[in-house]
């Protein structure tokens, strides 16, 4: 993996998390939106991919971050209460 690669996976995983906060009514910073879009981005393509759908491209790649970023940031609200 190469630096650019880095680099375009921290941006893809700020927006992701940055739109997931918004939709989600959560309010961290940006490296917890950054963390949350990577963490969101790898739970993402595992449960797509369990159900057998594909994104391409960066916006699939940014869909599929967002949602998984949505789903992290619910579990996480389960185990606190």
């Amino acid at each position: 993996m190469g630096i650019w690669d880095v680099i375009v996976s921290l941006a893809i995983g700020a927006v992701a998390g940055w739109l997931a906060g918004i939709i989600m009514g959560s309010k961290s910073g940006l490296l917890f939106n950054i963390i949350l879009g990577i963490i969101g981005g790898i739970v993402g393509g595992w449960v797509f991919g369990l159900i057998g759908i594909t994104f391409f491209g960066i916006v699939g790649t940014i869909i599929r971050a967002v949602a998984g970023a949505c789903l992290v940031i619910f579990v996480v609200r389960l185990i606190k209460k």
